[in-house]
């Protein structure tokens, strides 16, 4: 017998996938329900908030992912400049092996479902701990907080747009080109 958290964590795991690509409002009830192999009628079982609670949860999911690889990433580099070259690489990846469907994995909702204050703290508290693991990487490579935290602001702000063009073109260079600017200045930072 499927435990009924089984159900519940494979529904969030397959509407973030869903939100990722298709973004909220394109993404239905019964495609969610279908998606996440549960019978009909246990969206509300589970969810009693319904899709925007399905949708805030699977942000947080998709959040604590993306934090989980960053972590990683960074914390497996030997200096800044390859951690930034092999996150930069990773998103790359990501892009060309989707066809180019992900890019960032809560971006899509942010811009979609900005009305629904669940939604929209999920998708703040999502890119808020993405930033505190860049800051920290960043104050572990002796960068001063403060300057660590502005440092992180830029390289987070800057791979989201990079991420949005290089979604919309088809084409990797908008990633690459800030790859290499923030490769440059992390090195300029702690030289």
């Amino acid at each position: 017998m499927v435990r009924r958290t089984d159900t519940r964590n494979r529904m969030v795991a397959s509407a973030a996938e869903l939100f990722h690509t298709q973004g909220y409002h394109a993404t239905g009830l019964n495609q969610l329900v279908s998606a996440g192999g549960a019978p009909k009628g246990s969206l509300y079982f589970h969810f009693p908030g319904g899709k925007e609670q399905l949708a805030a949860e699977a942000v947080a999911f998709s959040s604590e992912n993306m934090a989980a690889l960053l972590r990683s990433t960074l914390d497996s580099a030997p200096d800044a400049a390859t951690a930034i070259t092999r996150v930069i690489d990773a998103l790359g990846r990501n892009l060309v092996d989707t066809g180019y469907r992900s890019g960032c994995p809560i971006a899509t909702v942010a811009l979609d479902a900005g009305d629904s204050e669940p939604i929209r703290q999920a998708c703040t508290d999502g890119y808020t701990s993405w930033h505190a693991v860049i800051t920290e990487y960043l104050t572990g490579q002796g960068i001063a907080a403060e300057k660590a935290a502005t440092l992180a602001t830029i390289a987070l702000s800057a791979i989201e747009g990079a991420l949005l063009l290089a979604k919309t073109q088809h084409d990797l260079a908008p990633l690459h080109a800030v790859g290499e600017h923030l490769r440059v200045t992390f090195e300029r930072e702690l030289s």
